[in-house]
């Protein structure tokens, strides 16, 4: 027993390690307890609950039995008033009859007429079977529904009825003399209005479907209307049994005739109980039928504020395409439509408007333009709800356009905001195309998924970058985005509107090359031979091309790529190759009548091919309209003016292949001369090297890496500073730091992450390392320690906290020194309690500091484009107001660029990021514009594509003579591809007579401010020959232009001498010139005691008393009326895109160029590139003379 005790037993099985392992069904199956769940839906009340009440279903086939049979019992009821013959005799069942008695006034009412009626047996029968059913199904409804109090239940006017309708069936199978007792069946159709009402909230309930109060309502009200009148008919005509026999067409005449309150009286009521009768429906229907139109109409108004559905039906059948906005403002919307329906495939499109708040006033009347309301619907909703998604039927949508709320005054909630309503339409519709729309560039990265994403401050601050170094980029980006025909200004009397508005009408179009006309006849020639010859043949411009195998797009890859019938062409042109037609047989008739000479404009055109389709394949207009035609334009020989009989400089062909030896490529990596020309002018003091390569630190994720200057190693942060010295340096203001160029000042709010995409196209490493301005960022609010982290690496870059309203902080920053000042738009003043006041400080601000520095290049960012009017204003000025009236009549006739007529943003000297948005909406036809649009701006940099820069038509420049010549100077000597021109003219026109503006629109210079300032001019001569880049350059050097003044002059005064009265309102005119120089002599004193008392040297500032004749055309590109020069004086500067050929050159032009990237060929061509640095073209600088030389 013992040895029992103490033997060890073996383990059960449970405990073996095998079975631990892989678990024992046995153990498992003995010691597990199933647990039943929802027990108390078991028993049998639950199951007939869920059977007739919750099992939406069962519901639904329960509720549609009794919805037929209460309307069997209404069709039963009909039935036995038609069979019904009182005549036969009245009585209860089986009992004796008593004769009919016709109605007379003088006897008492019958009431065995009301109370009895003949009801035959099987009609009974159905009755009671009928009454039978209800009576049970009510009393199995009401024992399930119970929910403690019982007399609820009872008292339901619904209950009431079914009782009153069924019971005395029932009882008449007990006691059969009742069987013909009158029973009010009619009253049924109250119950089947309440059974459908049920039957159909059911219905929506099983197919989920949530917007059908207005249907349910309007369902209502016809049921309850119907109830009426059914009511009403029975009961009359069942009372009038007693008086004159109605029949039920009778009763039912009488009720439309009532209720319609027409009331002709040919039929009424005899006895008193069918008048009460008829008092009671009165009654009812006034107080019921106005409750039932007081709801239909609130949900109608409410159905108006969310916009109802977009049906499936028509999703799958048209169209659409959905724009998400967190607000939807009139300019935005009307962008977005005239911008959209532009293009003519997209006019069948419809537009969904998902918009969580109400419709604005403004948007409301627009959408009922029938222009718009067959195309828009606009549904209240967000973006982030199932619900509202379905509605606007976003999985059938063909794109989904989501909007950022640019007037927030957190962007970055607003970006977040934007963000989610991404993810949302992403995460229900996958396959819905995405063109989203960031604003702070931080953030683009989480919407990298979309297929477009445009994010606004990085095109911004890019854009202003480049308007520093080439004018007006915004305005010549802005016109390329737009859709437009090219007819704007075409009816105005002025040439350069006549002209730029033409212009205007150029875009970026696409084709293959094997499929092109245009470019066809190129495969195996260069892309600069078939760029030339293109541009000579057709008029069209080709800027870049896009490989078959390779999908980047390359903008002028320069002479050394071959032309495939596989590539695609990008081009700007009036029009798309598939709309344009092409006319050969007038040119022939015009060389056989010799028509080649001709001066004017006659006739389709005196270039090669002769003419474009303007108006999309229906109107033949001719692009080379202009009226500088050269006398001989079929030979490119040299005017004997523009140049000595020594000087005869000729252009070289543009070759079919790249010949390697006689290219000019610009080898920015090893550039020595630079180097060595810094050292010899600063005759041995210490320079900074600059070395070329990528930032370290970019402030944000997804920047694209551009090659830089950069300094050897990070400046120090309190380097950064540009008004405080620390141990490094002792600078404490721009004037001891020295600069050589001119500074470019950036005021803005805080330096966000954006302002990064300032500074890198302005050091980008095709630029020239003299041509390189220091850049100050004025800042009301100090920057963050990662931002300056991001800057520290770039030479000449600092920063300083101020105010553009300070005059203190303006100083300080260097103004006097500045050639340029930007102004951003501030995130805090981007909202105001009244539209549009949003840019009033902005605008003042602007309009001070242009009076205190005029001389100053000043390029302000609004945040509404109709503000633009504004910073130039004058109550007395007719030019503007002309072009007012210009800008309203362009409106009036649908152009899209109603505001470029203005003298500011034709200039570039004014920009609104709103006027990008098309950007956007573009990439819908034209996939491939942002990405354009970026390399344009330098916001990326694909290896082999080219970048856009400027050159300045100067004096030595005049003997080319046209635009077309100076295209094939350009791709025949430094392969560069020209797209535009930036010209600059001088108005003179008499402020009292606006009707002779075009007479006296001409290039002038006012005589007597050069007369007063020559003086000043020989001091500040050597000062004002330091402009870099600038748009102007001293008219009084050039001798052509002094002779047109001269001549000017003497003009005016035989003009003076013959009318008397015309010249004493120019000497008055003279007297408040001089009385308005006083008052610049005062804003100059208030400058130079500011500088004093500052510490500052005054020897910098320009007197504005003293502006010299140069003064006047250096300030021309700015944009505004020279209106405390001369009310006669007025500047202006446009852009021109893609001119015809035959488009004469004049002095001070600004070309837009594309240069091929200089680093394409590094590794192959090295050798042939050091042997042509001293022939090398660069970017146009009057000081360092890096320009292209012709």
């Amino acid at each position: 027993m013992t040895e029992l005790e103490s033997e060890v037993l073996p383990l059960p099985p449970r405990y073996r390690f095998r079975d631990l392992l892989l678990g024992d069904q046995t153990f498992q199956s003995d010691d597990r307890v199933q647990v039943e769940f929802y027990v108390n839906e078991n028993t049998f009340k639950e199951r007939l609950k869920l059977f007739f009440i919750k099992n939406q279903r069962s519901s639904l086939r329960i509720r549609l039995f009794n919805f037929s049979l209460k309307l069997l019992t209404c069709l039963l009821y009909i039935v036995r008033v038609l069979l019904d013959n009182p005549e036969e005799g009245i009585g209860c069942w089986e009992c004796e009859k008593q004769n009919y008695t016709t109605f007379n006034q003088s006897t008492k009412i019958n009431w065995s007429h009301i109370f009895w009626v003949d009801r035959k047996t099987p009609l009974w029968a159905v009755q009671v079977s009928i009454a039978l059913i209800s009576f049970l199904e009510t009393m199995l409804l009401i024992y399930l529904s119970y929910k403690g109090n019982i007399w609820e239940q009872i008292f339901r006017i619904s209950f009431i009825l079914e009782m009153i309708n069924t019971v005395p069936f029932i009882i008449t199978i007990f006691w059969p003399p009742l069987r013909n007792l009158f029973i009010p069946v009619f009253l049924n159709c109250w119950l089947a209005k309440y059974a459908l009402e049920n039957m159909i909230n059911d219905l929506h309930r099983a197919i989920q479907r949530t917007q059908s109060a207005m249907f349910n309502q309007v369902l209502i009200l016809i049921c309850t209307l119907l109830c009426l009148v059914f009511t009403g008919t029975c009961g009359i005509q069942h009372l009038e049994r007693a008086g004159e026999k109605l029949s039920l067409f009778k009763s039912f005449y009488f009720c439309i005739v009532t209720f319609s309150t027409v009331g002709y009286g040919d039929v009424t009521p005899k006895i008193w109980p069918s008048q009460l009768l008829v008092v009671i429906m009165i009654c009812v229907a006034l107080v019921v039928l106005p409750l039932q139109f007081e709801e239909l109409v609130y949900l109608w108004m409410e159905r108006q504020k969310s916009g109802g559905n977009y049906s499936r039906h028509r999703a799958q059948t048209e169209k659409h395409v959905v724009l998400c906005v967190s607000s939807l403002k009139i300019d935005l919307l009307m962008d977005f439509l005239n911008e959209f329906y532009a293009h003519p495939r997209l006019q069948d499109y419809y537009v969904v408007i998902l918009c969580p708040t109400e419709m604005d006033i403004q948007v409301r009347r627009v959408l009922q333009i029938p222009l718009w309301s067959q195309r828009v619907i606009y549904l209240q909703g967000s973006a982030l709800k199932d619900q509202d998604l379905m509605r606007a039927k976003m999985d059938n949508g063909e794109a989904c356009f989501i909007l950022s709320s640019r007037n927030e005054v957190d962007r970055t909630a607003a970006d977040h905001q934007t963000i989610l309503r991404a993810w949302a339409v992403k995460d229900f519709a996958p396959n819905c195309p995405l063109y989203v729309q960031i604003l702070k560039p931080e953030n683009k990265f989480h919407v990298k998924f979309a297929d477009h994403v445009v994010c606004e401050e990085e095109c911004k601050y890019a854009m202003l970058a480049l308007n520093c170094v080439c004018p007006a980029t915004s305005t010549l980006i802005t016109l390329l985005v737009h859709t437009s025909r090219g007819q704007e200004g075409q009816e105005s009397p002025e040439q350069w509107q006549r002209m730029y508005g033409r212009c205007s009408g150029n875009e970026v179009y696409h084709i293959r090359m094997g499929d092109s006309k245009f470019f066809m006849e190129y495969e195996g020639k260069s892309f600069t031979y078939a760029a030339f010859h293109a541009h000579k043949k057709y008029g069209v411009c080709l800027i870049g091309i896009r490989r078959e195998e390779n999908k980047s797009i390359l903008l002028n890859p320069g002479p050394r790529h071959i032309m495939a019938a596989s590539d695609t062409c990008f081009y700007i042109n009036i029009t798309k190759e598939e709309n344009s037609a092409f006319i050969f047989k007038q040119e022939e008739k015009q060389k056989k009548k010799g028509f080649a000479g001709r001066g004017s404009y006659d006739g389709p055109s005196r270039l090669p091919v002769h003419s474009i389709i303007a108006s999309m394949g229906t109107v033949a207009m001719d692009l080379q309209n202009t009226e500088c035609r050269p006398a001989n334009s079929s030979k490119l020989a040299l005017p004997a003016e523009n140049g000595s009989g020594t000087r005869r400089p000729s252009i070289a062909p543009v070759l079919e292949l790249a010949d390697t030896s006689s290219l000019l490529p610009c080898d920015l990596l090893s550039d020595q001369s630079e180097d060595e020309m810094t050292q010899s002018d600063e005759e041995g003091s210490a320079v900074v090297e600059y070395v070329k390569g990528y930032p370290p630190n970019s402030p944000y994720i997804g920047s694209s890496p551009t090659l830089c200057h950069l300094l050897p190693e990070k400046a120090p942060f309190c380097c950064l500073r540009l008004d405080k010295g620390c141990k490094h340096n002792s600078f404490e203001d721009a004037k001891a730091y020295g600069f050589k160029n001119k500074l470019i000042i950036v005021s803005a709010e805080t330096a966000g992450n954006g302002l990064y995409n300032f500074i890198v196209p302005l050091r980008a490493y095709y630029r020239s390392r003299k041509e390189l301005n220091p850049i100050v960022l004025l800042l009301d609010n100090k920057p963050e320690h990662h931002f300056l982290e991001a800057i520290c690496c770039f030479p000449m870059v600092y920063y300083m906290e101020g105010t553009i309203d300070n005059l203190d902080s303006l100083l300080q920053c260097g103004i006097i020194y500045a050639d340029n000042l930007v102004v951003v738009d501030k995130e805090s003043t981007m909202s105001a309690e009244e539209d549009y006041m949003a840019d009033a400080k902005t605008i003042v601000n602007v309009q001070t500091m242009f009076r205190l520095f005029p001389s100053l290049s000043i390029i302000t960012e609004l945040t509404h484009p109709s503000n633009m009017r504004f910073m130039q204003f004058r109550a007395k000025d007719s030019y503007s107001l002309a072009l007012s009236k210009l800008e309203k009549k362009e409106r009036e006739n649908g152009s899209n660029l109603a505001f470029m007529f203005r003298l500011p943003f034709a200039a570039g000297r004014v920009f609104s990021i709103s006027m990008l948005d098309t950007l956007l909406y573009q990439s819908f036809v034209k996939d491939y514009m942002i990405t354009i649009t970026r390399l344009l701006l330098g916001l990326d940099t694909t290896p082999g594509s080219g970048y856009l820069c400027a050159m300045k038509i100067t004096e030595d420049d005049l003997w080319i003579r046209t635009y077309g010549r100076l295209f094939q100077k350009l791709c025949s000597s430094s392969a560069e591809i020209p797209i535009g021109i930036y010209r600059t003219e001088s108005h003179m026109f008499a402020t009292s007579e606006p009707h002779d503006i075009r007479a006296q629109s001409q290039i002038s210079i006012n005589v007597e401010d050069c007369e007063d300032t020559k003086d000043v001019k020989e001091h500040w001569g050597i000062k004002t020959g330091h402009h870099r880049n600038s748009c102007s350059s001293d008219q009084s050097e050039h001798p052509l232009l002094r002779r047109k003044s001269m001549q000017w002059a003497r003009r005016l005064s035989r003009k003076g001498n013959k009318h008397s009265g015309k010249t004493a309102e120019w000497i008055s005119q003279q007297r408040l010139s001089l009385y308005r120089r006083s008052e610049r002599q005062e804003l100059s004193e208030l400058v130079k005691n500011r500088m004093k008392h500052l510490g500052l040297p005054t020897t910098g500032y320009e007197d504005v008393a003293n502006l010299t004749a140069s003064d006047v055309m250096n300030r021309v590109n700015l944009g505004y009326l020279q209106d405390e020069m001369n009310d006669h004086q007025n500047t202006l500067s446009y852009v021109l895109i893609n001119p015809p050929p035959d488009t004469r050159l004049e002095l001070n032009d600004i070309v837009y160029l594309i240069r091929s990237d200089p680093l394409a060929h590094v590794a192959n061509d090295g050798h042939s590139r050091k042997s042509s640095c001293s022939n090398k073209l660069g970017p146009c600088n009057p000081e360092t003379r890096d320009e292209t030389q012709l």
